[in-house]
């Protein structure tokens, strides 16, 4: 099959043919219709975030089910299905106690560019080639856990579906199920990307009536109101932290969100919220970097201070729940993708994300297959 190559940080991809291997038991084959490109596939290329080489990129697909391997029970050949990054074991305490999105299965392997049992379906010239994120969307197939696929409606254009597995799902999960946005409370975001757009969809489904979007790029401001934003501030011409607290009467954000991933920004978002607040750490800042934040006011002002993960999502419940909410109209999708590109236009797909210039880039494998709505 063809799929795009990453062989070593700060390089291109190549698009090439290499092997992959039939599923094995518990395990998927899905062709890929299409696959969002994300700022994690960014910081592997870059070196910011590591992951072993040769691989192939890509986390945020969807498709349709081409053959099952033994033990499969949820899914069969045919199913539409959103591609979830952690197949949830279901056995461990994070997943028992109704955080799936923290398995200590999943999370433990998934750094090792393998499938769930160690092991590669991929490899090209006799030499193993690893998998990103348990899925490896880049590609015209992916072999993913069983787990980590998503049955969804055969209506949904799968371009659309593609997004919920990670930007969509992070940022209104953020809003909905991490952080518990209030109705009527005021929200700052920091970040009008793809992950930062969908924290204002969330603010807005949970009833914030101010949503303020921070951003240094005045295109992606201006997008923003598409998504619910009621207030914008550009930071390169405005100190950020003086205009949210202008905006709130002087007293600070009920709940404030970086989308970044900086320690200067997520600096920022803490100074940002009100005393009693709620400060949401989204974005995934640089291996081995740290935040420093005044430990006296920490404690005096009691700023509640969370990370998440994924949008804390329950994949099986969330990921078809925002589907429905995008078909009635309540959600937007569409709007999302800024930029189509074929899997051979990898590398533009890439730059167009990296200039700003794109919010999310969708790699279109199949458009006669249930692509456009």
């Amino acid at each position: 099959m063809k799929a795009a190559l990453l062989e070593a940080p700060t390089t291109q991809m190549s698009v090439v043919d290499i092997d992959c291997q039939e599923p094995q038991a518990g395990e998927v084959l899905v062709r890929i219709a299409a696959s969002g490109v994300c700022q994690s596939d960014l910081h592997i290329v870059h070196g910011v975030q590591s992951t072993p080489l040769p691989a192939v990129l890509g986390h945020e697909g969807a498709g349709i089910v081409e053959a099952v391997g033994p033990n499969v029970t949820r899914v069969k050949v045919g199913d539409h299905v959103v591609l979830s990054w952690v197949p949830y074991c279901g056995q461990c305490i994070y997943c028992l106690s109704g955080h799936p999105n923290l398995c200590s299965v999943a999370y433990a392997a998934l750094a090792q560019g393998m499938l769930l049992d160690g092991t590669s379906r991929l490899s090209r010239l006799g030499k193993p080639v690893y998998h990103y994120s348990f899925i490896s969307s880049f590609a015209d197939y992916a072999v993913v856990p069983e787990a980590g696929c998503i049955v969804v409606r055969r209506d949904i254009p799968l371009d659309k579906a593609a997004l919920v597995g990670c930007a969509v799902m992070t940022g209104v999960g953020a809003a909905l199920n991490t952080a518990h946005v209030q109705p009527g409370s005021t929200v700052a975001i920091i970040g009008a990307g793809g992950v930062g757009l969908n924290v204002m969809q969330g603010s807005q489904l949970s009833g914030a009536v101010s949503i303020i979007a921070i951003d240094v790029n005045p295109a992606k401001l201006a997008f923003a109101y598409t998504f619910g934003a009621t207030h914008t501030i550009n930071a390169t011409e405005v100190d950020a932290v003086s205009a949210v607290r202008e905006l709130t009467r002087g007293v600070g954000a009920d709940f404030c969100f970086e989308a970044v991933g900086r320690p200067q920004t997520m600096r920022q978002c803490w100074e940002m919220a009100r005393p009693g607040g709620t400060v949401v750490m989204v974005g995934i800042a640089p291996e081995g970097s740290e935040l420093s934040l005044p430990a006296n006011r920490v404690v005096r002002e009691e700023r509640r201070l969370m990370g998440s993960f994924y949008g804390s999502a329950r994949p099986h419940s969330d990921m078809p729940m925002i589907l429905e909410l995008y078909m009635a109209g309540k959600l937007k999708l569409d709007e999302l993708v800024t930029h189509r590109f074929s899997l051979e236009q990898i590398n533009e797909a890439v730059s167009a994300l990296e200039s700003g210039e794109a919010i999310r880039p969708i790699i279109i494998n199949d458009t006669s297959n249930n692509t456009r709505r």
